[in-house]
């Protein structure tokens, strides 16, 4: 660490104790943090890793009360001789459940929400929005809701409503938390950007040590039962073997170099999987994993995992899995690996691909209707067969088929102008509201149809412009299907 930049967050002889709690959490804290670094607090669950973040953000002792003794500093000024407004213009706090941040009703509302409170003018609030929204990627969905984001967008929002206020101090509370795997290193480059191009002192709280060494660290900070167990750069705290017994994951490259037998040394700049000097390791890891072939011996140890002729598929026109037949044995090793588009599980006889597709998931909840005052119940083969021949007079160009219900029937027919031809069927059903009339494209109606099993399907519609909702009347076994359909607009 450089102790010629200035002290930004200073804990000297530290000590909180919860009033509901018998015995403080925090105990005789001594932590100095600089400008600019980025430092990485990690703990095991219930080690007061989130209570020291708490007080330096002013939810403790404005929000969590209890009895604190010593000091804490932030940028030179004693936190108890501060409120929790000018504490939020020191320390920007992104919390881990991004929900619970939202203010606004859309994006561009909710990043603005600090600057109106600021009474900022509108000309340089949009611009300030704007630029803040951009530098997170989030730039093109300012009028969107943040309940129709996904988990990592939501985060850019509450990290953007953060950055806004230009604060000195960025703290993040388990940014990862509710992230898989990829959105979770995507947040890590945000926050490394961001460290990098403005300066920022940044804390990280995070059990997840090795997805936030992805990116550099300056120092790690290792709380445990209320103490600072450790303070290190990421080389030393990693060679020094201490993270297991605090309960604490440590990457699995380290533990894979210990199971080689290399003594790992900060010499070796194990901090990080890319920065570890590999000549200083790749004969003792070869070595070792020459040995691990396997031999007779393991191909003769029993099954701990048997799949044959295994298939399956999320539609019945999809397959996802085709005749997959494979056993992983007692002691075997088993290796998955990525890259752009593929990931690759290797086992001793056999080695399976799966395809990666990316891509925004929609929030189709929103979409789904949740009153449809008039329900149908028709026979499936009936109305697909009508729906077939009717389907073959309709303009081509469509396939627009108009649905028409009265009391016990179903009026089925499409036209088209152009050649002068249209169709018509009649079909009995169930429907005992008033009349009503709405159109589909016959297509894709045919196709829910197709894919359903049950001899009645219902119908459950509220108004020409609304979507129509197509269930089975009965679902089979461990199947709850639900098909969606929105209408065509009717010509007459």
């Amino acid at each position: 660490m450089d102790t010629n930049k200035k002290p930004m967050i200073q804990f000297n002889s530290f000590q909180f104790h919860y009033f509901s709690q018998a015995e403080p959490t925090l105990h005789d804290i001594n932590l100095t943090i600089y400008e600019g670094e980025k430092v990485l607090i990690v703990g095991p669950s219930g080690s007061g890793k989130s209570t020291l973040g708490n007080c330096l953000n002013g939810l403790i002792p404005f929000a969590y009360k209890g009895e604190i003794e010593g000091s804490l500093k932030i940028n030179g000024r004693e936190t108890r001789e501060m409120n929790i407004f000018e504490l939020s213009k020191m320390v920007g706090t992104v919390l881990q459940d991004a929900d619970g941040q939202f203010i606004g009703l859309t994006v561009g509302e909710d990043i603005a929400f600090a600057l109106e409170n600021d009474c900022v003018d509108q000309g340089t609030m949009k611009e300030t929005v704007q630029r803040v929204a951009d530098m997170v990627d989030m730039g093109k969905l300012l009028k969107s809701s943040p309940f129709e984001l996904s988990g990592g967008q939501k985060q850019r929002v509450s990290f953007a409503g953060v950055m806004v206020d230009d604060v000195d101090i960025l703290l993040f509370d388990e940014p990862l938390a509710n992230l898989d795997p990829a959105t979770g290193k995507t947040a890590i480059d945000l926050i490394d950007h961001v460290w990098k191009e403005l300066g920022k002192t940044v804390v990280i709280i995070e059990h997840r040590l090795e997805d936030v060494l992805y990116r550099d660290v300056d120092r790690i900070v290792v709380v445990n039962d209320g103490r600072i167990a450790a303070d290190m750069t990421p080389d030393e705290l990693i060679a020094a073997d201490i993270l297991p017994g605090m309960g604490i994951r440590e990457p699995l490259y380290a533990t894979a170099l210990k199971y080689a037998g290399v003594s790992v040394t900060p010499e070796m700049r194990p901090g990080r999987m890319e920065t570890l000097r590999i000549e200083m390791v790749k004969e003792a890891v070869q070595k070792w994993a020459l040995s691990r072939v396997p031999d007779r011996e393991v191909n003769d140890r029993p099954d701990i995992l048997t799949a044959e002729h295994v298939s399956f598929q999320y539609t019945k026109k999809r397959r996802i899995l085709k005749d997959l037949s494979f056993h992983i044995r007692e002691g075997e090793m088993v290796s998955i690996k990525f890259d752009d588009n593929n990931a690759y599980i290797n086992c001793v006889n056999f080695e399976m691909v799966c395809r990666l597709i990316e891509g925004r998931y929609p929030n189709y909840n929103s979409v789904i209707p949740q009153e449809n005052p008039f329900k149908v119940t028709i026979d499936r083969i009936s109305f697909l067969n009508a729906l077939k021949r009717v389907s073959v007079f309709s303009n081509p160009a469509s396939s627009l088929v108009k649905l028409q219900l009265k009391e016990n029937e179903m009026l089925v027919s499409a036209q088209d102008i152009d050649f002068s031809t249209s169709a018509e069927e009649k079909i009995v059903c169930s429907f005992d509201g008033t009349e009503l009339s709405i159109g589909f494209k016959a297509t894709y109606l045919i196709e829910i149809l197709s894919n359903i099993n049950s001899e009645e399907v219902i119908l459950e519609l509220a108004d020409p412009s609304r979507a129509g909702l197509i269930v089975p009347s009965e679902n089979e076994e461990n199947e709850d299907l639900l098909m969606l359909l929105m209408p065509m607009m009717l010509n007459d």
